[in-house]
Formats: C-alpha cells, sequence, structure tokens
C-alpha cells in the first residue's frame, strides 16, 4: 500500500475540517432528536458515551493519518496491517456504510423540505424522485473535481451550523433566566436503551475518518488530516451534546418524536411557526452538504480497493479531472435503488431503517481499524488502551442497533465476498504463467 506524499492535491485545511465537520453534522444531529426521545434520559448517557468513543477512534485516526497518510483511509490501514483479505472485507464493510447510509442522507433532504412544502409529501412518488435528484446532482459536482466538493463542504458546514447554535444559545438563555424545565414521561434506565441509543447516537459520528480516506488529494496530510479529525470530532460532539440536553430540557418527548424535523419544532415553540418553517431549509441545506462530503467518500473508496488490488481493475481509472468517476457512478446506482426500493416505509420509519441497516454493516471498517492501529503504532503504548476501547464500542454499540439491522448488515457484507474471490482467481491466472 502506497503512503501518500505531502503535495499539494486539493483539499486544504479549511476544505479538510468541513469535509469532517460537515460529515458529522448533517441529518443526525436534526432527526435524531426524533429518534433518540422515546428513549428518555438513556440518550443523555449514550451520547457521552457515544462522544467518548468517538474521540478515542478520532485519536487513532489522526495518529495513523499523521503517521501513515493513505488513500482509502481504513482500508489501507487494515491492508497494511492484517493483508488483502482484511483489508477487503474492511473497505467493502465501509462503502457499504457509505452507499447505504447516504440513502438516509437524501431522504434526510427531502424529508426538511417537506416541513417546508407539505404537498411533496401528498404526491405519490415525487420524495423519491427529489431524493434520487439530490444524488445525482452531487455526483456531478464530485465527478468534475474534488475542489468542487470541498468548496461545497465549506459553504454548508457555515450555513448548517446557525440554527444548531441557536438551538442551545435559546436552551441556556431559557435556563440561565430560570424557565421551568419540562417534566418528562419517566423512561426506564437499563443497559439496553442505552445500548440503543449509543448505536443510533454513532449516526451522527459517522465520517470522523472522512479526511483520511481521500488523504491522496490533501494539502500536507500528515499535519493537516490529523488536524481535521480531531478539532471536527470535537467541535461536533459539543454541539451534539448541546443539542440533546437542550430537547430533553425544553421540548416534550411525544413531540420530539412526532416532527419530521425536531430541530424546527423546538425553535417554532419559542418563536412561532414562520422560524420552524426557516429552519428546516437550513436542515435540509444540511443533509444536503452532508451528502455532498460522503458521496465523495463513496467514490473514492473502490478506487483505493482498485488500486490496492482487491477490487475490479475497472473502478481504479480516473477522469481528466482526477476523480474515480465509475466509481461515484456506481456508488450512486447502488444508493438510487436502496433509496427506491425502500420509500414505502415512509420517511421518517425509512431514515432508522437505513441508518440502522448501514450501521451495522460498517461498524466492522472501526472495528478492524482500531486493531490495525495497534499494530501500525508498536511504539505508542498509549494508543494501544485507546484503540481496544473503540474496537469495544463498535462491538457493543452494532448490538444495540438489533437482530434486524444486524441481519441485513452481514447479508450486505456476505455479498461482497464473490466479488473478492473472483479478483483473486483472475490475479493467480494472470501471474500463473509468468
Amino acid at each position: 500500500m502506497t503512503q501518500v506524499p505531502d503535495r499539494p492535491r486539493g483539499l486544504g485545511p479549511w476544505m479538510a475540517l468541513a469535509l469532517v465537520l460537515g460529515n458529522l453534522i448533517g441529518s443526525g444531529v436534526y432527526l435524531l432528536p426524533a429518534t433518540l426521545a422515546p428513549l428518555g434520559a438513556n440518550q443523555l448517557i449514550g451520547w457521552v458515551i457515544t462522544s467518548a468513543a468517538a474521540l478515542a477512534m478520532a485519536l487513532v485516526f489522526a495518529r495513523l493519518g499523521a503517521k501513515t497518510p493513505m488513500a482509502g483511509g481504513p482500508y489501507g490501514y487494515v491492508q497494511a496491517a492484517f493483508g488483502p483479505f482484511a483489508g477487503f472485507i474492511t473497505a467493502w464493510s465501509y462503502w457499504v456504510l457509505l452507499w447505504a447510509g447516504n440513502g438516509a442522507l437524501a431522504v434526510a433532504v427531502v424529508s426538511a423540505l417537506s416541513g417546508v412544502i407539505p404537498a411533496i409529501g401528498r404526491v405519490p412518488g415525487l420524495p423519491a424522485v427529489m431524493a434520487v435528484g439530490c444524488v445525482w446532482v452531487l455526483t456531478l459536482i464530485n465527478i468534475r473535481g474534488v475542489r468542487g466538493a470541498g468548496d461545497w463542504a465549506v459553504a454548508t458546514t457555515l450555513i448548517k451550523s446557525v440554527p444548531l447554535f441557536a438551538v442551545i444559545g435559546l436552551a441556556l438563555w431559557l435556563w440561565l433566566s430560570g424557565a421551568p424545565m419540562i417534566a418528562q414521561t419517566p423512561v426506564p434506565i437499563n443497559g439496553g436503551n442505552i445500548a440503543a441509543a449509543a448505536g443510533l447516537c454513532f449516526w451522527a459520528f459517522l465520517g470522523i475518518e472522512s479526511a483520511t480516506v481521500p488523504a491522496d488529494k490533501v494539502d500536507n496530510a500528515t499535519q493537516v488530516v490529523p488536524m481535521a479529525t480531531m478539532v471536527g470530532t470535537v467541535l461536533a460532539g459539543l454541539i451534539f451534546l448541546g443539542i440533546s440536553a437542550a430537547f430533553q430540557g425544553y421540548m416534550p418527548i411525544a413531540a420530539a418524536a412526532a416532527s419530521p424535523a425536531p430541530v424546527a419544532a423546538f425553535l417554532a415553540r419559542q418563536f412561532g411557526g414562520a422560524v420552524g418553517g426557516v429552519v428546516a431549509v437550513f436542515a435540509a441545506i444540511s443533509a444536503f452538504g452532508a451528502l455532498n462530503g460522503f458521496i465523495l467518500l463513496q467514490g473514492e473508496m473502490p478506487w483505493a480497493m482498485a488500486r490496492g488490488g482487491v477490487f475490479p481493475l475497472w473502478f481504479a481509472k480516473e477522469n481528466r479531472a482526477g476523480t474515480p468517476a465509475r466509481g461515484h457512478v456506481v456508488s450512486s446506482l447502488l444508493l438510487s435503488a436502496v433509496t427506491l426500493l425502500n420509500f414505502g416505509r415512509g420517511m421518517g420509519d425509512l431514515f432508522q431503517f437505513i441508518a440502522s441497516v448501514s450501521l451495522a454493516a460498517g461498524m466492522l471498517t472501526y472495528a478492524m481499524t482500531m486493531l490495525a492501529a495497534i499494530r501500525l503504532l508498536p511504539g505508542e503504548r498509549l494508543m494501544i488502551p485507546v484503540a481496544l476501547f473503540g474496537a469495544a464500542f463498535s462491538a457493543w454499540a452494532t448490538w444495540g442497533l438489533g437482530l434486524e439491522a444486524m441481519a441485513y448488515g452481514a447479508g450486505l457484507l456476505a455479498c461482497g465476498l464473490p466479488i473478492y474471490g473472483v479478483v483473486r482467481l483472475g490475479q493467480r491466472r494472470t501471474a500463473a504463467p509468468a
């Protein structure tokens, strides 16, 4: 596996930071308050545990990025540590996480817009068409060049942060002014509920590795990648905890759970429905920006796998702009299929279903990267307990997603094995005459 040279390739420090922070602050922070509301105070414990695990993982990714930045991020690290098969399983897991999870982001864009334009939800098939349309607009932007995707990441990250800081600021003002907190319906605090909350909370932290995946396109990668990884994760964690505390204190569980745009509903309770409509637009922009960042990653992964010899070489070719157009197109076709085939579930249920399944398939990526770090960073003893904590959390959070999600995730992982077998068989036949 080839390490990444420190030379200008496209993404500067602000773009790399925006890529990480923008992918973290995506649909999760806007939609998860509704999904987590029935869990009551368990969600606060889940956020604390998940934030600690995310910081541990971010530290591992930062150290790996500083020492050996590699194209493909998690895939490159695992293949360097454990060989081609382990690298393929990790990369396939992450790729499935990306294109399947992006379906939830596309749904989140349309769900937010439906809060402003209710007619969207009343026209049969229109939400599905709009969601797929968002996917292909951003796919074309990414195919045209990595800097275009970076510019979008910076712009949308700045825009999407406004209503989130408004929610936190409003809750802080209410608390300081002595406004009474809402008496929430008691929800039992137990291990099962906390695990369920943590599994879903980690959806919001997907993307801590974002700067490591396109490391070959980051300027001065050995310094920029770790900076973007750590700073982005810390900032996002503080925002997530602030939003969760605000909802637990000043938003009824039933109202949060029933809202397709809970952040907008929170502000609308204080400032009226017009503000809620404006925030719903911000939520759509937030999900759209995160979708842009993850589409960038979903095209890079099959390209890195092909260059590493564990995926068909057809994916290894770049276009004139230096982007893996073939990987983008195939990934977005799969993403479109997932979105269209499951849209009958309804937007709220669809978001939770796709998020859970993609997480169940993709958590293996984080566990394998943590274990790879132990081998790749032998002189850093502090990394051993940190990496083991991250790996243990990955397994625990996967269990919290439930048996249905785990079964779907295992099925998606198994689909990759025939592809790996065919590629390796072809390589053996090619090498045999020599």
